[in-house]
């Protein structure tokens, strides 16, 4: 696992840039005017900095950029639910967005936690069993962040502010797998659609034919996936289909990787690459659960996807980015 480390002059000087950006903008990350300054405040970070957050750089697709300043008990209690962290940790979240504006455009989803650009991922009473953030106690299943849209973003990063029990993140390249010749024929083709997952309750009574996307594409720099079987219908394919798309699961499962993070650590994942997921863990609800901070980003200039993407309906969700890139 790639992990590039932040000197503690470089971790200052985001802390620092984050609080002076609060400071200016209403103490809340929410600010729109806030978002605007964003990539003046990025492209004045030093150049050690912004080296660090350089693009993912291996067939890997993901790094964990460690060294970030996590006072555990100026943080508060882990939220019971997203919604109910309002701006708690907030200069952790621009934090977030700073990096975030370093490696392209931060993103949001009008309808995912009322639009922020920096959601709280906590397990949460009722919701053990879903395949989304706020589950525990079952595996949730490997796949591509928002991979029923064709706005999903190119990259993912995971800002861990808690994590007592150590619970891991899983993570799996494309390019780490192999795979017949026929398998890749297949699984290029449009075969299945994928559905909004239960994050996304607007999307699924989306008033619309849900569309066939390819599983597998050859970008100019290399395959790449969209996958989320929660998500798929795989009843509704061929059998030579299921069987390809099993074996693409399973060869995903085999070269899986486990990251634990702590607080201060950042896992950066290519979402063109990789599909991500978390190991199973018991919640406690006591307000010392895992507790991490998520950013969707554009990577302007991007080619590894199908052009047909762009004719796609996304269920009726839209995308909102911080600025006008």
């Amino acid at each position: 696992m790639p992990v590039r480390t932040l000197t503690p002059d470089q971790a200052a000087e985001l802390r620092t840039a984050a609080e002076t950006l609060l400071h200016h903008f209403s103490g809340t990350p929410t600010d729109p005017d806030l978002l605007t300054e964003l990539p003046s405040a990025a492209a004045a970070l030093s150049d050690g900095l912004r080296e660090a957050c350089r693009p993912v750089d291996s067939p890997g697709g993901l790094f964990v950029l460690a060294g970030l300043e996590v006072d555990d008990s100026a943080l508060g209690p882990t939220p019971a639910h997203w919604s109910r962290a309002g701006d708690a940790g907030a200069v952790h979240d621009v934090e977030l967005l700073l990096l975030s504006a370093v490696m392209g455009v931060p993103l949001a989803w009008e309808g995912q936690q009322e639009g922020r650009f920096v959601h709280n991922i906590v397990p949460s009473p009722g919701h053990e069993e879903e395949q989304t953030g706020a589950s525990s106690t079952v595996l949730l299943s490997p796949h591509t962040e928002d991979a029923f849209h064709p706005g999903r973003a190119h990259l993912l990063l995971l800002s861990c502010m808690r994590n007592p029990d150590a619970v891991a993140t899983t993570a799996a390249s494309v390019r780490h797998v192999r795979l017949s010749d026929d398998d890749l024929r297949l699984l290029t083709r449009p075969e299945l659609p994928i559905l909004p997952d239960d994050a996304y309750t607007e999307a699924q009574g989306y008033d619309g034919d849900p569309q066939p996307v390819p599983t597998l594409w050859q970008s100019p720099d290399g395959p790449t996936l969209r996958f989320d079987p929660a998500y798929t219908p795989l009843e509704r394919a061929g059998a030579e289909h299921r069987a390809a798309y099993g074996r693409l699961t399973d060869e995903l499962s085999r070269v899986a990787t486990a990251v634990s993070l702590e607080p201060g650590q950042v896992l950066v994942v290519d979402n063109d690459l990789v599909v991500h997921g978390r190991v199973p863990f018991k919640a406690r609800y006591d307000g010392t659960d895992r507790w991490l901070k998520r950013s969707s980003v554009r990577v302007p200039g991007r080619r590894t996807r199908p052009p047909a993407e762009r004719f796609e309906h996304g269920y009726g969700q839209k995308v909102l980015e911080a600025y006008d890139a």
